[in-house]
């Protein structure tokens, strides 16, 4: 059984930084998405970021990208994301999730679509 446990989230002021981290236990294919999702007071989930567990490829978000980061690290079995430059409206709930890809679609699509797991998710509140 897989599990996904966030944490890094914090009370920060506009323009900071932080590392959120989802560690991952139970076994996971190297044909795995990881990714992080956000949800916002009274907004839809929405994707952020995904990384591949076995190739380390990436995908953003197009609005995300140039102030998040994406990365993992197998050996820890863990996913960051960094967040820079914050701002008021990244403030959320970040969850952490993953899905095995298929052949046939691009290894990011079934993430985006329907996950296989999710975390509990760590709050991010930025104060301007």
């Amino acid at each position: 059984q897989v599990q996904l446990v966030e944490s890094g989230g914090a009370v920060v002021q506009a323009g900071d930084s932080l590392r959120l981290s989802c560690v991952v236990s139970g076994r996971i294919s190297d044909f795995t998405a990881m990714g992080w999702f956000r949800q916002a007071p009274g907004k839809d989930r929405e994707f952020v970021a995904a990384v591949s567990w076995g190739g380390g490829a990436t995908y953003y978000r197009p609005s995300m990208q140039g102030r998040f980061t994406i990365s993992r690290d197998v050996a820890k079995n863990t996913v960051y994301l960094q967040l820079n430059s914050l701002k008021s409206e990244d403030t959320a709930v970040y969850f952490c999730a993953a899905r095995k890809y298929e052949y046939g679609s691009s290894w990011y699509a079934l993430l985006l679509i329907s996950p296989d797991h999710w975390g509990q998710g760590t709050q991010v509140t930025v104060s301007s």
